[in-house]
């Protein structure tokens, strides 16, 4: 018989660790009188049971680029519980309290949050995260685990959020946008504020989408603040309040109380129902200034290399990063009761976040909530450089597209800035939509019946983020010129930018 062949040079050793030890060490095949090695027949010491003269097999050392597994906060279990409580409360209704009196009411209650409270402590036992390479990964799960590896070359933006109990604990949130995402992820509730901006930076770091000035800290040191950056605007809070009353809303919400009181004077009785619908409809109508403040609150807006940091917020404060290569469109909108104080709105339209968002809050679309026309030019020029708010070229359709727009022919327009393709509409609120040449994906020229009649045409500048802007009924043959001026534009512009 012959033996096994020699696997020559550079072949994997026969057995895991064989390569660890030199030939001499082997324990022989038979007769083995080693001292402090096994007999004959014997296995040797299993892993992590070191045996005389036998090498202790170690724990595996953490992968090159994998750091340690960590922990949210240690409160965040008392906040999962806090809300529960709050679910709780309102499941089981005033009509539970009748039946049972407020003795078992409250043991129920008590019972239900500290039951909620365990789940949480144990969901925060096995919750963890780390880096490995360029993914965040995040492990959660009892008894069905589960890992979520999010690949950070897709991250678009990071939020620090927080929540008024977030707020009264010291804690924040980290949410995170992905490109191809259904909605806004927040993996990690909660951290401290320092623990999070601190872990926002370096995510951001890794993604590419902003410099780390500084090395990450150490396990166990207080994480370093991130650099800051230079304030672009700040809105005061006076002018937010006042632009919200400003609105139809709060010039109709009035006339709908003056409504209620007369209907009660005239009729003398209400039912409950009449009484519940009209306050649920007064309610609905205060609803949206009332959210903008909260949400608009403080707002302040910086410059920090290559990405815009809007803060904002009262009852729930929220830090978001937009890197401006993301950055798609810039919507400007006059509202008709502002122009007489010469105030106006900014919008973002950014790529790769969800159109179907349902909290729109979550958007980092908020670019100017309300300003001036000087606010405006110094925040339009950071965002978009060059670009000149109040000197953009706009024509508007020829005299024939009275027949289709009979009053707005004149509040419609289009034209090209050396940055920009610009679009202006609206004849009570006005709105304007500036895209930047190297943003625009397709270039479309559409006809309707009425407009082939009349030899006219739109003119469609499509972006990544599904809007773009449109200048409509143009003269047929302006509309092919501007189609074929915008498609070499934008082939220039990204050249320009890949060069």
């Amino acid at each position: 018989m012959q033996g096994p062949a020699d696997p020559g040079p550079g072949a994997p050793p026969p057995y895991p660790g064989a390569d660890d030890r030199p030939p001499a060490a082997w324990p022989p095949v038979s007769g083995n009188t080693a001292p402090g090695w096994p007999a004959d027949g014997q296995l040797p010491p299993g892993p992590g049971l070191a045996g005389p003269g036998w090498p202790t097999n170690p724990v595996p050392p953490v992968p090159a680029g994998e750091e340690p597994r960590q922990r949210l906060h240690p409160l965040s279990p008392v906040l999962h519980g806090a809300k529960s409580l709050v679910v709780v409360i309102a499941g089981l209704s005033w009509s539970t309290l009748s039946r049972v009196g407020f003795g078992w009411f409250a043991l129920l209650v008590a019972f239900f949050a500290l039951g909620a409270t365990v789940l949480s402590v144990i969901s925060w036992w096995n919750t963890g995260y780390h880096l490995v390479g360029r993914e965040l990964r995040v492990h959660e799960g009892l008894i069905w685990r589960r890992t979520r590896a999010i690949p950070l070359e897709r991250l678009q933006a990071v939020e620090v959020v927080r929540p008024l109990l977030a707020q009264l604990t010291g804690l924040a949130e980290l949410r995170l946008e992905v490109v191809g995402g259904g909605k806004t992820e927040a993996p990690l509730a909660y951290l401290s504020v320092a623990e999070a901006t601190a872990l926002r930076q370096r995510l951001l770091a890794v993604a590419g989408r902003a410099r780390e000035t500084t090395a990450p800290p150490a396990v166990g040191e207080p994480p370093a603040p991130a650099p800051a950056g230079h304030r672009l605007h700040t809105v005061r809070n006076d002018n937010l309040l006042v632009s919200q009353l400003l609105t139809p809303q709060a010039f109709l919400l009035p006339l709908g109380v003056a409504f209620v009181v007369m209907q009660f004077l005239t009729e003398r009785s209400w039912s409950f129902i009449a009484v519940a619908s009209t306050l649920t409809a007064m309610a609905g109508v205060l609803l949206q200034p009332v959210r903008r403040v909260l949400d608009d609150w403080s707002f302040r807006l910086d410059r920090d290399d290559d990405t815009l940091r809007v803060r904002r917020g009262l009852l729930e404060t929220r830090a978001q990063t937009v890197p401006l290569h993301r950055v798609q469109t810039v919507g400007v909108t006059w509202p008709l009761l502002w122009r007489m104080k010469g105030w106006l709105r900014l919008r973002l339209e950014v790529a790769g976040y969800s159109a179907g968002e349902p909290d729109d809050r979550n958007r980092p679309d908020r670019l100017l909530p309300v300003g001036d026309a000087h606010a405006a030019e110094l925040v339009v020029a950071e965002v978009l450089a060059g670009v000149r708010l109040g000197a953009l070229p706009t024509t508007a359709p020829p005299p024939r597209a009275r027949w289709l727009r009979p009053l707005t022919r004149t509040a419609v327009g289009a034209g090209l800035d050396e940055q920009v393709f610009v679009a202006r509409s609206g004849l009570l609120t006005r709105r304007m939509t500036l895209v930047p040449y190297a943003r625009i994906q397709s270039v479309r020229v559409t006809q309707g019946p009425v407009q082939r009649c009349l030899r006219l045409a739109t003119v469609h500048a499509d972006t990544a983020g599904g809007s773009g802007a449109a200048a409509p009924d143009r003269d047929l043959a302006e509309a092919w010129r501007l189609a074929a001026e915008l498609t070499a534009r934008a082939h220039e512009a990204r050249r320009r930018r890949r060069g």
